[in-house]
Parts: structure tokens; C-alpha cells; sequence
């Protein structure tokens, strides 16, 4: 008995020594093929770079068929957002002479009626920033044909353009532009008439859009960076501005905030938010021409909501989430790196044919999903060959200390 006792004592340590080893090594795998546990809201996101476009400065839509537009160096084009698939649509000559070294920001008409001059806004109508004349709006309509629209007086250029989609400025494109170190912001109905809001708008340059009307005091309001102080600012109706936000990011001259955009209702339940990083080459972020890309799951993972307003710099591409209620707040995203961002931020929420089959972030960031599946599966075929393989190692010894 006291022999068989010991034998006994001796086997149970060893038993316990293969379940802990199990133990450890279906954890690890399942480490392995789960991947670690998510990060919770703050950890810092990164763009994908999702498609390479030559001299691409701005990114707008999306169309009633879904796809995007994108200015770039040889044209505009119009750009799947699950394919990923680029087409001409209008050639630079056509659209904006000097495209190249410009920055013509763009503008989507979702065909607003303006009722004050009794029209409406043709349905995927595009509007386009013009390097000359000096404070040219053009209007390229849905079948690509150009078409010179209206000209804002006494500016040296125009540097931002979005449409009012909430109606306080009367439902007609807003356009920005510098004059005697002030900013003139005019709107513009679909008659091609032109009236200004404001002459003495503060400094301001790239992506503008219209505030929702949920997004605090300044719903309906103007939105528009300034990147040589990092003030968000919002414009009035009646030609006034606020400071309503402090970007908290890098400021200077091809340094700061440059795009922002709003964040639409559905985006949680799928999408992606874009932003343009073209080359410059010799600056300090360079860019590398690229659709910079970030999916709906993954901003919401950062905690970013429907209505909140994403602030992108120019400078590294760098981005914070702001959220206006009772006040504002303001959540970095995403770290700088050495991307070049232009023009607008744009988030897009999936329509219902594209849930669930929307790309993969980059490919150069992660794996497709037809990837992450095989791992997946594959790692769970491992973990049972594991555990078999050491569930009979544990019944062949104690069959041999029987």
C-alpha cells in the first residue's frame, strides 16, 4: 500500500504538470489566432494607405452610384470605395489648368434646392476650385461636361469649398478665400449668383465644411481649420466667428489642420473616412500620393460617433475627433507620420448593398478578411490537433503507470 501510495503521489504532480502545459499552450494559440485584446478608446489609429494616386490634393462624394471623385495631377476620376477601382472622369486640362502644383478642392451637389432663387442644385453636380482666374468656381456636371459657373471678386485665391446642407446659409455653396489678411467667405446659389457672408473671416485654408444641426452651438455653422494656429473656427450666417475648438496639434505653415469633415449618420454600422496625402517632394512630411484610408470599425473602436467633426493636419496626416454638445471635446485619433494631407476629410457610411463587403484597411496594413479567415480556422484546427495530441500523451502514461 505504501509503495502503490507513493507511485500514486508521484503520477498526480505529473498529471497536473500536462494539464497546466495544455492549459498554457491552448492559451497561446488562441492568443495567436484571436489576436490580443482590442485597445480600448485613445490608443492611436493609423491611416492605411489604400491606393496610389499621382498628385491626388482632394476626395469628395459620394456619388448617387456610390463611387467616389478624386482630384489628382492628371484629372479628376471617379474611385470605387470597395474595389478600390479608378476611371477617368475629367482630364486636368478640361477641369483646372495648372492642377499639378494647385489645390482644387472639390464639392459633391446632392441636389439642395435653393428657394430664394427659386432652382436647385443639379444631383451629382461637382464644383471645382479654379487656379485662374483667381476666385473661379467650375461646374462639372454628372455626365463630365465642364462648365464655368461663377467668379468671387477682389480675392487672391479660393483655398475651401462645401456645400450648406443644413440650410442657414440658404442651401447654396460656400467658397473661401484670403483678401488683405483677412478671409472673405461668399455663398453662391445655383444660379451661379454670388453674395458675401463676410469679409473679415479669420485666416482659414483647406477642407470646410457645414456644421449638422446636432453638433452643439455651432450646428449649421461653417466649419474651417486654420493651420497656422490650430483654432477650429465656425462662421456664422450673419458673417460672425468663433473659436470653438483648440486642435492640440502641430501648427505652422504646411504644418497644421488642414481638412475636416463630419461624420454621417450609419457610419457605425459601416464605412471609412478618406483623406489625400500627395507628394511633396523636399518637405518635410513628403507624402507618398496616396487615398489614405481608415474603416467605420476601427474609428469606433477610438470612440468616434455619428455627428462628431474629424480634424486631419497637413503635416503627418495627424487627426483628432471632436464632439460638440453641451461643450466640445476633443480626442486625438491618429499620430503624425510622414504623409502630406490635402483638402477635405470625408466619411462615408456604407449603403446597405455594401455592409459587411467593405475592403480590408491597406494593403499594406493587416490582412484581407479571406486571409484572416484561413488563419483563423487554422488556428482552430491546431488547437484541437494540440489538444488531442496531449490528451493522449496524458492517457498513454498513465496506461504505462498502471
Amino acid at each position: 500500500m505504501a509503495d502503490r501510495g507513493a507511485s500514486h503521489r508521484a503520477r498526480r504532480p505529473a498529471r497536473e504538470r500536462i494539464g497546466d502545459g495544455l492549459a498554457a499552450t491552448l492559451a497561446v494559440l488562441a492568443l495567436l489566432v484571436v489576436g490580443a485584446p482590442p485597445a480600448g478608446a485613445g490608443a492611436p489609429l493609423t491611416w492605411a494607405r489604400w491606393q496610389h494616386v499621382p498628385g491626388v490634393v482632394d476626395v469628395a462624394g459620394p456619388r448617387s452610384d456610390g463611387s467616389l471623385v478624386v482630384a489628382a495631377a492628371d484629372g479628376l476620376f471617379l474611385l470605387d470605395p470597395l474595389s478600390g477601382r479608378r476611371e477617368p472622369f475629367v482630364p486636368a486640362a478640361s477641369a483646372y489648368p495648372g492642377a499639378g502644383s494647385g489645390e482644387p478642392y472639390l464639392a459633391l451637389s446632392a441636389g439642395q434646392r435653393v428657394a430664394a432663387a427659386s432652382c436647385s442644385f443639379g444631383r451629382d453636380d461637382l464644383f471645382v476650385l479654379q487656379l485662374k482666374p483667381a476666385g473661379g468656381v467650375l461646374r462639372i456636371d454628372a455626365q463630365a461636361h465642364a462648365h464655368g459657373f461663377a467668379t468671387v471678386e477682389g480675392v487672391e485665391s479660393l483655398t475651401g469649398i462645401a456645400f450648406d446642407t443644413v440650410g442657414r446659409f440658404g442651401h447654396r455653396l460656400l467658397v473661401t478665400g484670403p483678401s488683405r489678411g483677412a478671409t472673405v467667405v461668399a455663398a453662391i446659389d445655383c444660379r451661379g449668383q454670388v453674395t458675401r457672408v463676410t469679409e473679415t473671416a479669420p485666416v482659414l485654408e483647406g477642407g470646410i465644411q457645414v456644421a449638422p444641426a446636432g453638433f452643439g452651438a455651432f450646428g449649421g455653422d461653417l466649419v474651417a481649420p486654420d493651420e497656422l494656429s490650430g483654432n477650429l473656427y465656425a462662421i456664422r450666417a450673419d458673417g460672425s466667428s468663433a473659436t470653438f475648438a483648440r486642435s492640440g496639434l502641430p501648427a505652422g505653415g504646411d504644418i497644421g489642420v488642414e481638412g475636416v469633415g463630419f461624420v454621417p449618420p450609419g457610419f457605425a454600422a459601416g464605412g471609412a473616412a478618406y483623406f489625400a496625402d500627395r507628394s511633396t517632394p523636399g518637405n518635410p512630411h513628403p507624402g507618398t500620393d496616396s487615398q489614405l484610408r481608415l474603416d467605420s470599425a476601427s474609428l469606433g473602436r477610438a470612440g468616434v460617433r455619428d455627428g462628431d467633426l474629424l480634424v486631419a493636419t497637413e503635416g503627418g496626416a495627424g487627426m483628432i475627433d471632436v464632439r460638440c454638445e453641451r461643450a466640445c471635446q476633443v480626442t486625438e485619433l491618429v499620430g503624425g507620420d510622414t504623409a502630406h494631407g490635402e483638402g477635405h476629410v470625408l466619411a462615408v457610411a456604407a449603403t446597405p448593398a455594401q455592409a459587411g463587403k467593405t475592403l480590408p484597411e491597406a494593403s499594406d496594413l493587416g490582412r484581407s478578411a479571406t486571409v484572416q479567415r484561413w488563419l483563423t480556422w487554422g488556428g482552430i484546427a491546431a488547437i484541437a490537433v494540440v489538444a488531442l495530441s496531449a490528451t493522449g500523451l496524458f492517457l498513454a502514461r498513465r496506461r504505462r503507470h498502471r
